[in-house]
């Protein structure tokens, strides 16, 4: 299967090829959720694939690199996204805002990326009943997919680290408020000299992210050995920047929300909105060069178009006057591929709505 490098292409496999498949998977997990004995587990694993089923929607898009692998690679993506949105809402609607839980919780994802860790139990500092093996399933699920791969052990310090900053974040932003910040900085001091010019609220952002994850594993599905000469490229080419774009993003388009519910939000530490948006020109700038080198370089430019146009089509857009304006700055900035990713994302997300 040729790797899609036009829109019109990329759309018509989207629609035809990954989003079937995706569906199915979640309607797996779905049936496995409504089983979990514990209720609030119950309850915060099936809000977690009703309300953020657009994650697995958008990751598995990178199942398209991986050849006659890509139903192997969406069952991938799907089962690891799935752990990351159900423990993002376990950490968000927790009581106890113990690091120590965080942490633990969060070992799931990085056991999830290695075949043969053993199950340990990821509540062991929570008071809860059972989840009925819901969470151990998803990571053996990944697991075993992974196994699969010839190139393994040559993506894995890659895929670990990736999930490291990603897990270490979660942890600092979910303790107690007037800890979060003084964490993340502390965090972000350690890491200052390995990366280009940021804040420590940008590299946090660029932490948050799975696709530089979704994109190794897939490739490592369809390219066998010369991944082993690839996967630094890959790496690079996502981690900052590529995955930065994307949570900024995330966080620019919640902003109206995060304010009402005291929650922390990248874009609020921004000293002003013009400093906002000449960050945010600089990060495009900066994903579109490092992506550059990378194979199938349309295919990426196209994921950072459509990054800029899907999440500037939500609805929170528009009922956000001042987040509107500077959409439109955006979405200009983006051209005629962000534009017909804009138009595609507001269609899909309304059709789906009605539907």
């Amino acid at each position: 299967m040729t790797v899609p490098s036009g829109p019109l292409t990329l759309m018509s496999q989207i629609y035809r090829k990954v989003l079937p498949k995706v569906h199915k998977e979640l309607k797996v997990w779905k049936h496995k959720a409504l089983l979990i004995p514990d209720p609030e587990l119950r309850r915060q694993a099936l809000a977690s694939i009703k309300t953020k089923t657009f994650h697995c929607e958008g990751g598995a898009i990178y199942s398209l690199l991986a050849g006659d692998q890509k139903d192997e690679s969406i069952t991938f993506i799907v089962a690891y996204q799935t752990i990351s949105d159900y423990l993002d809402n376990l950490c968000d609607r927790s009581v106890s805002l113990d690091p120590k839980d965080f942490r633990c919780l969060h070992q799931a994802m990085m056991n999830a990326l290695t075949p043969g860790a053993p199950s340990i139990d990821y509540y062991q500092f929570r008071k809860i009943t059972s989840d009925g093996g819901y969470l151990q399933d998803l990571v053996s699920t990944c697991q075993k997919t992974l196994s699969r791969l010839e190139t393994l052990d040559d993506i894995q310090p890659s895929l670990h680290e990736l999930a490291g900053f990603y897990c270490d974040l979660q942890v600092h932003k979910h303790v107690e408020k007037d800890q979060r910040v003084p964490r993340l900085v502390a965090w972000f001091q350690k890491y200052k000299n390995r990366f280009p010019e940021m804040s420590w609220y940008e590299f946090s952002a660029c932490s948050g992210s799975t696709l530089g994850i979704f994109c190794i594993v897939s490739y490592a599905a369809a390219r066998g050995p010369e991944m082993k000469h690839l996967v630094r490229t890959i790496k690079n080419g996502y981690f900052p920047w590529v995955q930065g774009l994307h949570i900024l993003m995330d966080y620019f388009v919640d902003q109206a929300e995060d304010k009402k519910e005291g929650d922390l939000n990248f874009c609020f530490y921004y000293n002003s909105e013009e400093e906002m948006m000449v960050r945010f020109n600089h990060f495009i700038e900066q994903a579109d060069l490092a992506i550059s080198g990378m194979p199938d370089r349309n295919f990426h430019m196209m994921i950072n178009r459509g990054l800029l146009g899907i999440y500037l089509a939500d609805k929170k857009v528009a009922r956000q006057r001042n987040v509107r304006i500077l959409a439109r700055k955006l979405m200009f900035r983006s051209g005629g591929c962000g534009l017909f990713f804009f138009v595609n994302g507001w269609l899909y997300r309304r059709l789906k709505q009605s539907g």
